[in-house]
């Protein structure tokens, strides 16, 4: 077991080296030396574990679809909000999902290895599909449709916020993407009750944090 353990944070070790690598140099800038280097660990170490740096990229965007910090909510709609929320608080702090972008917006990565955006679009689909039966959308919104549109928005918005001289927070422009987008989605009553400050997904996090630590 302790074996067991010890192979599952060595790999994590990796993963985590070769995130940040990637997000600082892209894909093809970045070597096998420079993971190795940044990982602290030894060649073989890594060869047990991923065959190429190919196989790291792989590894990335594994983990790129998370839903860490959500919690079931009284309205799908708030469900959905809280997990772009979440993201747009996580991307920014941890490598392995801004990498996971990196590798996304990369012609020669995405031809390589595609991309999580169908997963993303899925995720979204079925929550507001859910939304939808419960009567928290207005009658013309179509799931499907309103979550790839999102997606993209919501991966448009991160890139220009990024390369912009002082780049805003990325909560606050999510959040404010939300006024814009959900006037037009949810039903009045549910629109109301809806939680979209670019202060509740640090909250979510540490409170979700706390209870699997407790």
């Amino acid at each position: 077991m302790a074996r067991q353990q010890r192979a599952i944070r060595t790999r994590r070790i990796f993963l985590e080296a070769a995130a940040e690598v990637f997000d600082e140099h892209g894909y093809d800038a970045a070597t096998i030396a420079s993971i190795l280097e940044r990982a602290g660990l030894t060649r073989g170490a890594l060869y047990f574990h991923f065959t190429s740096k190919e196989e790291l990229a792989r590894g990335v965007l594994e983990e790129a679809v998370t839903a860490e910090g959500l919690t079931p909510q009284v309205f799908k709609l708030q469900e959905w909000v809280d997990i772009a929320l979440l993201l747009a608080y996580r991307l920014p702090r941890e490598p392995m999902l801004s990498a996971s972008i990196r590798l996304s917006v990369d012609p020669r990565a995405r031809g390589l290895f595609g991309t999580r955006w169908p997963d993303w679009i899925e995720m979204g689909t079925e929550i507001l599909t859910e939304a939808k039966a419960r009567g928290e959308l207005l009658p013309h919104v179509d799931p499907e449709v309103t979550s790839r549109l999102f997606v993209g928005a919501w991966t448009g918005v991160q890139l220009v916020a990024e390369s912009m001289a002082e780049p805003p927070d990325l909560v606050r422009e999510i959040s404010a993407l939300f006024e814009l987008i959900l006037p037009n989605n949810a039903v009045p009553g549910v629109l109301s009750r809806l939680d979209i400050s670019p202060h509740r997904a640090e909250r979510l996090l540490r409170e979700s944090r706390e209870a699997v630590a407790s």
